[in-house]
């Protein structure tokens, strides 16, 4: 089946798709994405990501080109045209193409909007989920406006190969000694049966699946404290995990060669992913 594309209002076959070379995503990082996640062919926490997308935007002073409801009936094409049971919907917004390079933009271009799809059967039934991750500490070396979404992922692209060059499934970056996030999911510790995550402002990205989590985790009375954390305290956590829209809740299982509790999923991480899977399938749209 030949995947589907949709760009600047066209549903194209991927081979048909093109975007100019002068468009400002592609020579400046100058747009922003979002990933909604699809499960059972409905969209994951979409009211969240299309706020997220509008706040990106806005912090980029580019004029979102859709409604809420126009963007909800593109991903709907988009999953019914590629027959997605299981996967993701890739969308992303450009600044668009002024006609030529330059630092400074040219006011009133017409964005570029893509979307495409992927599709992962057995995504909410990972073996990793089941057997856990491994992550690295590494440097934070990206730039201080993580809460925007753009798609200048170079600094965590080299921080997820370098923990894979290193044996490890992926890493947690600090900065000023403590840990930021991972590399494209938010991180939490569980100590004593207190979860720990970083709070947000603009050092982190403010996750939808975290967002999520932080609701579940209140309506089942765990104990959430925002914070900081330090890679030490990390070593010695009971258990830890990550969140994001294509893993959910993952267990992590080892950070920087040690080993967390007996090396298995902790019972926090367990249940705060079959909680979040069941309301996610629940409000999906």
């Amino acid at each position: 089946m030949t995947r589907i594309v949709h760009v600047n209002g066209d549903e194209l076959a991927e081979d048909q798709a093109k975007v100019s070379v002068f468009d400002r995503g592609f020579l400046m990082a100058d747009g922003v994405y979002e990933v909604t996640s699809v499960l059972g062919g409905k969209l994951v926490d979409f009211p969240g990501h299309l706020a997220r997308l509008g706040r990106s935007l806005g912090a980029l002073k580019i004029a979102n080109p859709h409604t809420d409801e126009e963007w909800l009936a593109i991903h709907r094409r988009m999953v019914e045209s590629n027959g997605i049971d299981e996967g993701l919907v890739y969308l992303q917004v450009t600044r668009g193409n002024p006609g030529d390079r330059d630092f400074a933009w040219v006011e009133g271009v017409a964005p570029t909007v893509v979307l495409f799809t992927q599709s992962k059967p057995g995504l909410a039934d990972s073996p990793q989920a089941r057997d856990g991750i491994r992550v690295i500490m590494l440097p934070d070396l990206r730039w201080r406006r993580r809460d925007i979404k753009t798609v200048q992922l170079l600094a965590p692209s080299l921080a997820k190969m370098e923990a894979k060059a290193q044996g490890a499934d992926d890493a947690w970056l600090i900065e000023e000694g403590v840990i930021t996030e991972g590399t494209s999911n938010n991180a939490w510790i569980v100590k004593d049966g207190r979860i720990v995550t970083r709070g947000l402002s603009t050092d982190i990205l403010h996750g939808i699946t975290r967002a999520a989590v932080m609701r579940l985790a209140a309506e089942a009375q765990m104990t959430v404290e925002e914070r900081g954390f330090t890679p030490e305290e990390a070593r010695a956590a009971d258990e830890a995990f990550v969140t994001s829209a294509s893993a959910f809740v993952m267990p992590v299982v080892e950070i920087d060669g040690a080993r967390l509790g007996d090396g298995r999923p902790g019972p926090v991480a367990r249940r705060l992913r079959e909680i979040y899977l069941e309301d996610a399938r629940a409000s999906a749209l």
